[in-house]
């Protein structure tokens, strides 16, 4: 088994489980809409990519499938019923038996997996375990999956950057939680931490997939054309950076506390994206395109606060303790609904990718 001391120091954090009103559950629509936007390109994907015969001769029966960062929502559900039902119509077309399908559900080792397991769909045609841990990292044997689907899960990265944390270092970020107008070395940080770990999480899944297996992701990203990519949308984290430095002036927390205290979040533009992509020599691009969608983030600022509490809230409490969010998040309300604009710039300047990649033949 492959020695995995080398990733003991990455970020462990989760989105809000249970079924509350600031939960992942009852506050994960925009993720939901992202996974049924790109239902069309993933099953066209498959019919167009996926080949039964081909894998017959070297992929496992049942067929394996992983869902990466499913999180504690039934969203990973439609997701994966959309793969199941392409990839079964493939075989029926080709006149081969159905064969079992084993999916895995992966997610950080904190993530709500009673929650996932308590809300599994009453009819499924698959096998079902999960699977936690960090997907930087191997979490499956060699040549074991068919098929690896992940979304809204990729923009997040290993750990914060250790200079940023650094009194002595040009990257210090000091006063926010974010690269968003920052200083250009905290970008740069960030940039060089999120391309370390995409060419991890590329070299584990390519050893994890059977010859010709495919990978189907859903990533934000920011479009090319934005000339200063730390400036990009991110003024939702600065604004939330700027109620925690509110609270340290009136001892709510310390500052340093605040100091300490980094999104692992990064957003890529898809031209860098692709150039990690394409430096990678186990896997071919074969679709890599935005997904059209008007609809995908709502204007209403109070969804996208709840959306924004319940993704951030298990790693706010891992930092700084339970008692501070619900008076973080009221601060936070205040200057969103005083200045909407917010909501709608940051939306604008997120473009979700879908990519599919297919594995290269291990004999190639």
């Amino acid at each position: 088994m492959e020695n995995n001391s080398s990733i003991a120091l990455l970020v462990s954090y989760a989105t809000k489980g249970g079924d509350g009103p600031h939960s992942y559950k009852q506050n994960s629509s925009i993720q939901r809409g992202i996974i049924e936007a790109a239902r069309k390109l993933t099953q066209d994907s498959i019919a167009e990519n996926f080949d039964p015969k081909t894998l017959s001769g070297s992929s496992p029966i049942p067929i394996c499938i992983a869902d990466l960062g499913c999180s504690a929502g039934p969203n990973t559900y439609f997701a994966v019923q959309h793969i199941i039902e392409a990839i079964e119509f493939q075989y029926q077309s080709h006149g081969l038996p159905v064969p079992e399908f084993q999916v895995f559900f992966n997610d950080q080792f904190p993530n709500d997996f009673n929650t996932l397991f308590g809300n599994f769909p009453l009819k499924r045609n698959y096998f079902a375990a999960g699977v936690p841990g960090s997907f930087y990292g191997r979490l499956f044997p060699k040549e074991s999956i068919c098929f690896f689907h992940s979304s809204s899960a990729l923009h997040s990265i290993s750990e914060v950057p250790k200079e940023i944390t650094e009194k002595t270092s040009a990257a210090w970020n000091k006063g926010r939680i974010h690269y968003a107008n920052a200083p250009k070395e905290v970008f740069g940080a960030y940039a060089n931490q999120y391309q370390k770990d995409m060419e991890a999480f590329l070299h584990c899944r390519a050893q994890e997939l059977v010859g010709n297996g495919l990978m189907v992701l859903q990533i934000p990203t920011i479009p090319d054309e934005i000339l200063d990519p730390n400036v990009y949308a991110g003024k939702d984290f600065e604004l939330l950076g700027s109620c925690l430095v509110d609270m340290a002036k009136v001892g709510l927390v310390t500052e340093e506390k605040v100091d300490s205290f980094n999104l692992p979040i990064f957003h890529s533009t898809a031209k860098d994206l692709k150039e990690i992509f394409e430096k990678n020599d186990d896997f071919i691009i074969e679709k890599m395109e935005a997904i059209g969608s008007p609809n995908l983030f709502p204007e209403d600022v109070h969804i996208m606060i709840k959306h924004w509490r319940a993704g951030l809230q298990g790693l706010i409490e891992s930092h700084f303790g339970e008692g501070i969010v619900d008076e973080l998040f009221d601060r936070f309300t205040k200057k969103v609904v005083e200045s909407p604009e917010i909501v709608k710039e940051t939306m604008q300047g997120l473009v979700v990718l879908f990519v599919l990649l297919k594995r290269k033949p291990h004999d190639a």
